[in-house]
């Protein structure tokens, strides 16, 4: 009998190969980054080929101490959005992956928005029209690389999300789950099908397209690496840590911190519109139970803010170095900092915002832009919430949150400040690569039910708000004048 389940967890700044057991806990991981390209203001690239091979070394890393026997299935997760496209016939991309904070399909959005405004496209794919999803990535490759359409015309080429990418090169299938189909803007929320419409409007032969299957069944065995083992989990990242965090009841929501942030409500069996500018997405598929439905509030900067100050700033040497300079001063200096590197996601969908530094006094040093940093994270969580509550109708009483950023005691003692609400820590912060585990687990019955996963879940550690009330609204306030400044910024 196996004793683990794995994941391969494809991020947007490393891979990672983690093996849990039973239990949830992790009992193996290898992780490596890969390279950032950026070869104009707003375009961001990485080498598809290179990513492949850190999963193979993250996979081989992990497994040193391990028998292949021991492992049952394995999920993979991945960084949503960021686009490739290869040759069927060589398994070679035709172009670096576009990824998902990438820009440059900026005048595409704006000539499909033209007519029906930015959210024509959201009866169908809950999604606005916006360069963050896929699908303006395909007609850019599709439009920019020489030779790329004819190809894809004669059904040459394969477009993929990072899932389907690193599933064809494991097992040869062709697939991607519901959740990942969600993010291209050709997905009809409702069949649950690449929409013809859609992929006329973008011009994308269905050719390309990969198979959409459920976020739990298995797709092929993992032939590159471990023979025989089903590769039998896929859930994007983001919907992988709603289930990891057993977010399984409609209301339940988690908050991931990462390169950047996303906070997911479960809203059961029937997709919900928003009016508030979140996204309406899936949250999972089990085999052949019903699809569960999400809202999605998502924020391009925050984790990435951190390695701003440490790549492009230098004022710190390590991403971790960023709570004991923030702590170096008692608060922000009156200052607040707006990362619209990447245009505004959630709730505004403004591609054309920049990122500025607002209320600077000579009296500001590095502490305080450190610790405005950290602030800007939970700032942009707030106004992600309050729009959750109007769509939903739920108000949160505590947030289950995961990721990187959840060891920095600074912000979550500020987040828990501003939310007004408890903040919660789990005992595997790891939720994302377990949400993966979970699924692939599930389909070959390695756990049982949701029961037994959610009998899995501990917490670790809680916030509480210490904040007074008035305080926190006129902060916020002074962040949501802040916000203003940045709009418009590029023509």
């Amino acid at each position: 009998m196996s004793k683990y389940v794995a994941a391969i967890d494809q991020g947007t700044t490393s891979t990672r190969f983690i093996v849990f057991d039973h239990g949830g806990n992790i009992v193996a991981a290898d992780q490596k980054e890969h390279q950032q390209i950026y070869p104009k203001p707003g375009w961001v690239e990485h080498d598809p080929l290179e990513i492949w091979a850190r999963a193979q070394e993250v996979m081989r890393g992990a497994l040193e101490s391990l028998k292949l026997s021991d492992i049952a299935a394995i999920g993979i997760t991945n960084q949503r959005e960021t686009t490739v496209v290869w040759e069927k016939a060589t398994g070679k991309p035709v172009y670096n992956a576009i990824v998902w904070q990438d820009t440059r399909t900026d005048l595409i959005c704006n000539e499909l928005a033209k007519e029906g405004g930015q959210d024509r496209l959201r009866e169908k794919t809950g999604l606005p029209l916006a360069t963050y999803f896929s699908g303006p990535k395909i007609k850019w490759i599709l439009d920019n690389v020489e030779g790329a359409r004819a190809k894809a015309e004669k059904g040459e080429l394969a477009f993929g999300n990072m899932d389907t990418w690193v599933i064809w090169n494991l097992t040869g299938a062709h697939v991607t789950d519901v959740t990942n189909a969600s993010r291209t803007l050709l997905m009809n929320l409702r069949t649950l099908d690449w929409d013809e419409d859609l992929l006329r409007l973008l011009g994308i032969p269905r050719a390309m397209m990969p198979e959409i299957k459920s976020s739990s069944e298995v797709y092929g065995s993992a032939k590159a690496i471990l023979p025989g083992v089903p590769v039998c989990g896929d859930l994007g990242d983001q919907q992988a840590a709603l289930f990891g965090q057993t977010c399984f009841s409609a209301g339940e929501a988690k908050n991931t911190y990462g390169t950047g942030c996303f906070m997911l409500m479960n809203m059961g069996e029937i997709p919900v519109p928003s009016k508030s500018g979140l996204l309406t997405t899936l949250g999972y598929k089990i085999g052949a139970q019903k699809a569960v439905y999400a809202l999605e509030g998502s924020i391009a900067i925050t984790g990435a803010l951190v390695q701003w100050l440490r790549d492009n700033l230098g004022v710190i040497q390590k991403s971790a170095d960023v709570e004991t300079l923030a702590k170096s001063v008692e608060d922000s200096g009156g200052i607040y900092f707006v990362p619209a590197f990447s245009g505004l996601y959630a709730p505004y969908w403004k591609s054309n915002a920049r990122g500025a530094i607002v209320g600077m006094t000579r009296y500001v040093n590095k502490g305080h832009i450190a610790r405005a940093a950290l602030e800007a994270t939970a700032y942009q969580t707030r106004e992600v919430l309050d729009a959750m509550e109007r769509d939903s109708g739920v108000k949160l009483t505590a947030l289950k949150a995961d990721g990187g950023m959840v060891f920095n005691e600074l912000l979550m003692q500020f987040q828990s400040d501003i939310l007004g609400v408890p903040v919660v820590r789990p005992k595997v912060a790891e939720t994302t690569a377990l949400g993966a585990a979970y699924a692939a687990g599930l389909a070959v019955g390695f756990w049982k039910d949701y029961d037994e996963l959610r009998a899995n879940w501990g917490k670790d550690k809680e916030w509480t708000p210490k904040m007074d009330s008035d305080l926190r609204e006129k902060l916020y306030a002074g962040w949501k004048k802040a916000v203003l400044r940045t709009f418009d910024w590029v023509e």
